[in-house]
């Protein structure tokens, strides 16, 4: 009885510190957030002041228009499917697991990301002078926001889906990830320097992917490796009944 006692307040003891940390964690990421949007203003300006008179039509421009479709969501499903079936195929475990872990999160993030800017009304800083500046909601002057670019800044669906990408990688394998989290952060300042974002809206992405990619990284590793296992065997079924 009294060992049952003992394992009982040891499995509580567990739960609370499990608690903290995460508490711990949120606390913080919370406070990033709060921030991120006292600097938002000042990012702006100095953007703005760096970009100067000549910035529209320049090769900076062109060069941050072109960086910025790498966080479009369609090349990265592509990408890391053709990756996938490849891992499969050669029965590299492990880099399907983090492959497919990679794919998910960039999608569950660009879901969530796109859903929030879609309806949260938040001004673009290029459409501010003309839209004003804030937070609108999904109903604004007697019309809807909803599909309205420039009121869909909160967050950014490119830095989400970009940062998605990349955090299970980094988790999973870091020097393989921090290749994919520069290419991310390129897309986010892409994102700034185009006036399409604010620093908060790059930031709240950043987190939530860090949030998702691990989550979906420790899921691939329990439960969801199973249906990896199964895809693996099937994929090679085909493979040797095709060589026959």
């Amino acid at each position: 009885m009294k060992f049952k006692e003992e394992v009982r307040w040891s499995e509580w003891g567990r739960r609370l510190v499990v608690f903290g940390k995460w508490f711990l964690v949120v606390g913080i990421a919370l406070w990033i957030v709060w921030f991120s949007f006292i600097f938002d203003d000042s990012v702006r300006r100095m953007v703005l002041e760096w970009q100067g008179d000549s910035w529209r039509g320049s090769r900076a421009a062109q060069f941050w228009g072109a960086v910025s479709k790498y966080g479009d969501w369609p090349q990265l499903f592509v990408t890391g499917s053709l990756l996938l079936v490849l891992a499969l195929v050669r029965r590299k475990r492990r880099a399907a697991e983090v492959i497919a872990a990679a794919i998910v999160a960039s999608t569950l993030t660009g879901i969530i990301a796109n859903g929030s800017r879609l309806t949260t009304g938040r001004v673009r800083p290029r459409d501010e002078a003309k839209l004003g500046a804030g937070f609108f909601g999904p109903w604004h002057e007697g019309r809807l926001t909803v599909g309205v670019p420039g009121y869909n800044s909160f967050p950014s669906g490119h830095a989400a889906t970009a940062f998605g990408f990349a955090s299970p990688v980094f988790f999973a394998v870091p020097w393989v990830g921090l290749v994919l989290m520069v290419g991310a952060v390129m897309v986010a300042m892409s994102r700034v320097m185009l006036g399409a974002h604010h620093l908060s809206d790059i930031v709240v992405s950043l987190l939530l992917a860090l949030f998702i990619g691990y989550m979906v990284l420790r899921w691939f590793e329990g439960r969801g490796g199973k249906w990896l296992d199964r895809l693996m065997e099937l994929l090679a079924g085909g493979w040797r009944a095709s060589e026959k």
